[in-house]
């Protein structure tokens, strides 16, 4: 074959892969918005993607798992998925075609799909929950991102108001939709936002949400606005303890309260780690911890039950955070009044002390320290720790790869296999947990090791929040990881 009929035949190829990609993309979003079936690609979110981004998720599904996954299988069991009347569902489509291709019987897609998520047909329906944000800063704009990204039917949780303080006016219901809108690091919102005067609101995906001023929550009836037994998720950090929080009960039309932040004597909750101890029936108040804690805890968990955990510390290579000064100024905590674009700032960090509240055997177990760096998003966690079973390089990564592959932590962990990753690489990751194979270190004896772990700790902590959220209010779908 000649350069020339080579090419012809790559360019035909490519095309193919493309149209696959677009039925795909079609399917997906009908199961989405007909039937609030959610397709993902090992954890990966494929609503509102485009071509070269469903096809470049395929090339690193194929190389997570070592074996070809391509579009025209991803195709071939979306179609399946679409023929099978399931409820309200997460499915990871990347393990069943993956599990597809491993499958010894020689039966059809549709039979092979039926057959694994037959478990789905007794799944328990669900009660839509309404949502309110108390606070609207870079975590709260994130969850209003995400919570109106992933309404489709409305099935699950239905963000109904955004809390603020100070007057509301048309100016000010302007500002608040131009910084949802735009984002300086997480870019512009994939929808649309609208002002309403009148209603002193943000029409957000031609969705009403109200902007509800108030000075204390404990003022606010939330009935008046249609809202009932609602979940208050509090991203002000003004409230941290369950005196403080328990305000927000006292409000009409409240149920629970979830804290984006590590909370005094409530539960402080690492979903997928420990969220299983606390019945929702049972309690009202919950938080969801600190974004560094939800990045180092799920790989500790990993590590202590696969080979145990005698002690370690703890390094934060931490972006920047609205709590440091722009330019050298009177701060409260040393070194964090110096200006935060150009300097690396050591500080101090709970997250060493903070897992044992999610995992009690580690009580006592870690030390750990900060250092603020130059850039706006996107950390690092450095974890030294002493092991009580030898282990190597290869045996540890092979363990962290099945743990992001299969089990109770899939949500968390994602396993990078990237040469070239830096920070900016995981800035929109939804995982909380992103573990660099390539820069693990083991030192000789095999009890030593050294750990890097990303952290998109803005974003991937305000997923951390949205599940837990969902756990608290008891609309979490059927999941097949």
């Amino acid at each position: 074959m000649s350069h020339l009929d080579t090419y012809e035949t790559e360019l035909s190829f490519q095309a193919d892969r493309r149209k696959a990609a677009v039925a795909f993309i079609k399917i997906a979003s009908d199961l989405w918005y007909d039937k609030s079936i959610e397709l993902v690609l090992f954890r990966n979110q494929l609503i509102d993607r485009n071509v070269s981004e469903i096809l470049d998720l395929h090339e690193y599904a194929g190389a997570f798992v070592e074996k070809p996954i391509s579009i025209f299988d991803s195709v071939e069991i979306a179609e399946a998925i679409k023929t099978l009347e399931l409820p309200p569902a997460k499915l990871d489509i990347g393990k069943l075609t993956y599990e597809y291709h491993l499958e010894e019987d020689h039966i059809s897609a549709t039979s092979f799909v039926a057959k694994k998520l037959k478990p789905a047909k007794t799944s328990n329906n669900i009660t839509p929950k309404d949502v309110v944000l108390y606070g609207f800063g870079r975590i709260g704009r994130l969850l209003a991102r995400e919570l109106m990204t992933r309404t489709g039917k409305g099935a699950q949780m239905r963000l109904r108001a955004i809390v603020t303080r100070g007057k509301i006016d048309a100016t000010v219901l302007e500002k608040r939709a131009s910084l949802l809108k735009s984002d300086s690091v997480h870019g512009d919102f994939a929808g649309t936002i609208a002002v309403d005067i009148d209603k002193k609101a943000l029409i957000i995906n031609g969705t009403t949400v109200h902007i509800i001023s108030a000075n204390a929550p404990e003022d606010i009836d939330y009935t008046t606005y249609g809202i009932n037994d609602a979940l208050v998720i509090d991203n002000t950090g003004a409230f941290r303890d369950h005196e403080a929080l328990s305000r927000h009960l006292a409000g009409k039309g409240v149920a629970k309260v979830l804290l984006t932040a590590p909370g005094k004597g409530v539960p402080n909750i690492v979903h997928g780690v420990n969220h299983l101890e606390h019945n929702p029936d049972e309690t009202s108040i919950f938080s969801a911890a600190s974004c560094t804690t939800n990045a180092i805890t799920p790989v500790l968990k990993a590590m202590d039950d696969s080979f145990g955990v005698k002690y370690g510390h703890l390094e934060t290579i931490h972006a920047y955070t609205n709590d440091q000064n722009l330019v050298d100024n009177m701060h409260s905590k040393y070194r964090r009044g110096r200006a935060a674009a150009l300097n690396m700032v050591i500080t101090e960090t709970g997250a060493g002390k903070a897992v044992s509240k999610a995992l009690p055997t580690f009580e006592g177990k870690l030390t750990s320290n900060a250092i603020r760096v130059p850039v706006p998003n996107g950390s690092l966690a450095i974890l030294n720790l002493e092991l009580d079973k030898e282990t190597s390089i290869e045996d540890l990564n092979t363990t962290l790869r099945k743990y992001a592959l299969e089990g109770d932590l899939v949500e968390q962990i994602k396993y990078s296999i990237d040469n070239e990753l830096v920070s900016s690489d995981i800035v929109g990751s939804s995982a909380p947990s992103i573990y660099d194979s390539n820069a693990t270190i083991v030192r000789e004896g095999g009890k030593n090791v050294i750990l890097y772990v990303w952290y998109d700790n803005e974003y991937g902590y305000s997923h951390q929040v949205i599940r837990l959220a969902k756990y608290i209010s008891k609309v979490r779908r059927f999941t097949y990881y």
